[in-house]
């Protein structure tokens, strides 16, 4: 209200706002985030309090989650969309904070089509306190990475695995594993190679493909070792679908025939004396 500005405020659910696992669990949410000065990261300005409820004040995204806009409908855009959410992990990783709970819900598209990923209340600040069990499954099924549901050592790798998630749902509109209930889920994360994507987007370049592969390996060790790994190859990705869209459209402007557009004939002029 002193600056006359838009904000969201984001408040401890109350009825655990008497714990004191979940209030150093939302501090940390809030130090965690507000470390990171990204234009693709949600930024957060200030903890406050209003009698007993805590909340944090964050910058308020005019726009909609991506959960709201999947399947993107053109593979362009969501590459362009996975760039984006690539160079905010980086960000964060580099930061030494790994999200864990990476999912179309925690990201928005604001109204300048632009990235904000956001709710680190799930992050693991490096050095910080370790506010769950080691055994604890926290995220969100159908995103979290083998290594998280099998309770082991979740790091920057696991991130990159559920990133590999919102690109495949991005692209297809569904999830790459799935089952009846939580315990087939988890069986066809852990066991399942995903569906191929070339089932939902028979176009799919074959780098696209080679990219989503590698981003959901079983392994962590097979996995890209950065995000950064993979923003490289979807940029070049990006490029050369470029390219080849640019060819394509010179190419139906320089043939009349491609566009519809009838062939004049010519008519031989008479030559003067």
């Amino acid at each position: 209200t002193k600056l006359d500005r838009d904000v969201a405020l984001k408040f401890l659910p109350h009825h655990i706002t008497a714990n004191e696992a979940e209030q150093a669990r939302f501090l940390q949410e809030a130090r965690a985030a507000s470390a990171l000065n990204h234009p693709n990261i949600c930024g957060i300005h200030s903890i406050g309090e209003d009698g007993d409820k805590q909340f944090i004040e964050m910058e308020y995204v005019d726009g909609k989650t991506l959960r709201q806009m999947i399947p993107i409908q053109k593979t362009q855009i969501a590459i362009d969309y996975a760039i984006q959410i690539g160079e905010a992990l980086h960000e964060a990783h580099s930061k030494g904070i790994v999200h864990r709970d990476v999912k179309a819900e925690n990201i928005m598209v604001n109204s300048r089509n632009q990235i904000k990923v956001m709710d680190f209340g799930l992050a693991k600040l490096k050095g910080s306190l370790k506010l769950t069990k080691t055994s604890s499954t926290v995220g969100t099924l159908g995103y979290m990475a083998p290594e998280q549901l099998q309770g082991g050592e979740v790091d920057a790798r696991s991130d990159i695995f559920s990133f590999g998630v919102v690109l495949y749902e991005m692209l297809t509109g569904r999830l790459p594993f799935r089952g009846e209930h939580e315990a087939a889920i988890m069986y066809s994360i852990v066991n399942e190679n995903s569906e191929p994507i070339q089932k939902y987007l028979p176009d799919a370049p074959s780098d696209l493909i080679h990219v989503l592969d590698r981003l959901l390996e079983k392994n962590p060790q097979d996995r890209y070792q950065s995000i950064v790994e993979a923003v490289i190859e979807l940029k070049r990705l990006k490029r050369d679908t470029s390219k080849v869209l640019r060819t394509q459209t010179v190419t139906q402007s320089v043939n009349p025939q491609l566009t519809g557009v009838p062939t004049s004939s010519t008519q031989q002029l008479p030559v003067p004396p």
